[in-house]
C-alpha cells in the first residue's frame, strides 16, 4: 500500500508544479490547484511513511522522480530546453532511485 501512496504523492506534486508554471503565465485561479495539490502530496507522502515506508526511501524516491517527471513534462507541455546533459541527469536519478531502493 506505501507504494500506492508514493505514487498518489508524486503524482499529485508533479500536477501542482506543472499547474503552478500555468498560474504565473496568467491564469491566477490555478494557484488553488497549486496549494490543494501540494497538500495533498504531503498527505500522501505522510500516508507512504505511516504505511512503512523508510523516510530515506519515500523522500528521495518522492523528490528524485519529481524533478525527472517535471523536467519531461515541462518540455512536453511547454516546450521548455531538455538538453542531453538533462537527460544524462534525468538517467542518473533513476539509477539513483533504483540504488536507493535496493540499498
Amino acid at each position: 500500500m506505501s507504494w500506492l501512496f508514493l505514487a498518489l504523492a508524486i503524482a499529485f506534486e508533479v500536477s501542482a508544479t506543472m499547474s503552478l508554471r500555468m498560474a504565473a503565465a496568467g491564469r491566477r485561479w490555478l494557484y488553488l490547484l497549486v496549494a490543494a495539490g501540494y497538500v495533498t502530496s504531503y498527505v500522501f507522502l505522510s500516508l507512504t511513511l505511516t504505511a512503512g515506508m523508510a523516510l530515506g526511501v519515500a523522500y528521495g524516491i518522492w523528490t528524485a522522480t519529481g524533478v525527472a517527471l517535471t523536467a519531461i513534462l515541462g518540455r512536453v507541455f511547454f516546450g521548455e530546453k531538455f538538453t542531453w546533459v538533462m537527460s544524462v541527469g534525468v538517467v542518473l536519478i533513476m539509477i539513483g532511485v533504483i540504488m536507493v531502493e535496493t540499498g
